[in-house]
């Protein structure tokens, strides 16, 4: 091979042709897994904020204030929470950003760059079993719509009294047959469009997100005349103040808004890894930056507003705070009225669930073995696990199941965001040779036989102690192991970065920097 590997043209680097002919032979190579030229980085601060838009918008986002109000906290601490928590995972979604458009690299390719050869399968699996789950919940979303829409003409779809049931977690039973019909007819769905491949995702986000907006503005609606009937203004259903008794029955006022904070922010930390996989196809840094800032936090506020207006107005009027928005289809009469807005939520949970649950881990099983593994294979592989696995109506079942999920996978999730953070940005500097992320054992990312020690003991140190709150823990060691918990991703990522800062100072780890001279001799500029 040339001593140039790598090209940059304004900032962006890829492969030379040389470089990629020598490395297509490579077991740890396939197309799915190259770099993107710098003629495929292409999408513009419009796409990026659209895909962005498209997978915010969405039922779930709407569940992530509606599962606050069930737990009794006001509207608009419910709504000021959603809004925080999402500025706050758009900063590691950023920084991990980065590296995608610089070097068109994917996550699992992140994932090697940091964690080794081998221990790549760490974070690459663990990222995907989780978008797995939230491929089965957004699947069970969908699935609600598509029972709706069947309800048109089939009444029986949408009779509560036509149950089904089936083991599951926690006890926690499929109790409608009409949704859980739907859901296996939009998990098949999804899979269908996720195995089309990446351009499936941009005429469904075109048509997706409007037809969601106009239809989340027709549930406001529906709320607001709710409420109405029931004698409360909007203003009363918004202002109304914080359900004290429901509070202390969850632990009290500071456990319940952390711990909703800290899922908030989980909601968001699988993109924070594998976001790579989209930048990758940013035109510059500044369409992937500012096509983020526009495209995320505001959708997310709007839902939030929403999504706690709706849950407020429905305890208000009868009693119980709503957690589902779908279950509105079984308060309306007008089949058309149901017709549209099912299909208004069909379309943007595909691009949803597409977009932000099932490219990951399609690429996460690619990487276990790129030469037998390809992204269409790894697409069968994620919707039979969350299929035939993972259980949608357990994770979905209530607003504090729902925290519950996102918290246990934020623990885990968060210092692997960390690390990869410091590793590129502290430990690197922004300099890596793209070829040997495919030379295994020959390449300078091999570290320790295939593993970086010091991410891999980092990642560990970082959850390990709020993931014991899951446990029955007394006394005053399980209060503080709570109150740690109450705050997890944030202590999970604080405690990842600096470990792992610190480790790769030490003998523990092989250095795998490139000094600025020999990084010189591996590109050339075009």
């Amino acid at each position: 091979m040339s001593t140039h590997t790598q090209i940059v043209r304004g900032g962006l680097y890829e492969l030379t042709d040389a470089a990629k002919a020598e490395l297509s032979s490579s077991k740890y190579y396939n197309e799915d897994l190259a770099p993107t030229s710098v003629s495929q980085r292409t999408w513009t601060t419009y796409n990026i904020s659209m895909l962005w838009v498209g997978m915010a918008i969405c039922i779930p986002s709407l569940s992530l204030a509606s599962g606050l109000i069930g737990m009794g906290v006001s509207p608009w601490l419910s709504i000021l929470n959603v809004a925080l928590g999402n500025l706050i995972i758009l900063i590691p979604i950023q920084l991990n950003s980065q590296i995608g458009t610089k070097y068109g690299i994917p996550f699992p390719l992140f994932a090697r760059l940091t964690f080794g050869g081998r221990g790549a399968q760490i974070p690459a699996i663990l990222r995907a079993i989780t978008a797995c789950g939230w491929t089965s919940v957004q699947a069970w979303v969908g699935g609600g719509a598509v029972a709706a829409i069947i309800g048109c003409f089939v009444p029986k779809f949408l009779d509560a009294s036509w149950t089904i049931g089936l083991p599951s977690w926690g006890g926690i039973q499929v109790t409608s047959a009409g949704t859980f019909i739907g859901y296996v007819i939009f998990i098949i769905f999804i899979g269908w469009v996720a195995y089309k491949g990446m351009d499936q995702i941009k005429w469904i986000q075109n048509i997706g997100g409007p037809l969601l907006i106009a239809v989340m503005i027709a549930l406001l609606l529906w709320a607001a005349a709710h409420a109405s009937a029931a004698g409360y203004s909007f203003g009363d259903v918004l202002n109304a103040g914080n359900n004290e008794e429901l509070i202390a029955g969850n632990g009290g006022f500071a456990l319940v808004y952390l711990g909703g904070l800290m899922g908030n922010i989980a909601f968001w930390a699988t993109m924070a890894l594998n976001i790579p996989d989209f930048s990758r196809y940013a035109r510059s840094q500044k369409d992937q930056f500012r096509g983020q800032l526009y495209g995320m936090p505001l959708p997310m506020a709007f839902c939030a507003f929403v999504g706690a207006f709706f849950a407020k107005a429905t305890e208000l009027a009868d009693g119980t705070a709503m957690f589902d928005p779908t279950g509105v289809f079984y308060y309306i009469e007008n089949k058309i009225i149901v017709f549209i807005a099912a299909l208004g939520v069909v379309a943007a949970t595909v691009t949803t669930c597409v977009a932000a649950n099932v490219v990951a881990p399609a690429n996460g099983f690619s990487n276990v073995n790129p030469k037998k593994i390809s992204y269409k294979k790894g697409v069968v592989i994620t919707i039979c696990i969350a299929f035939f696995i993972l259980q949608a109506w357990w994770i979905y079942g209530s607003g504090g199941a729902y925290f519950t999920w996102m918290n246990a996978y934020g623990t885990i999730l968060a210092p692997i965001a960390a690390i990869f953070i410091a590793d590129y940005f502290v430990c690197k500097k922004q300099k890596i040779e793209i070829a040997a992320l495919f030379k295994g054992e020959n390449g300078r990312y091999w570290y320790n036989g295939g593993f970086n020690q010091a991410a891999v003991i980092s990642w560990i140190v970082a959850f390990i102690i709020p993931l014991i709150a899951y446990f029955p823990i007394g006394g005053t060691f399980g209060t503080i192991i709570t109150y740690i918990n109450s705050v997890n991703y944030i202590w999970s990522f604080v405690v990842g970065f600096v470990v792992y800062v610190l480790l790769m100072k030490t003998s523990m780890a092989k250095d795998s920097s490139i000094s600025d001279k020999d990084f010189e001799a591996i590109e050339k500029t075009a």
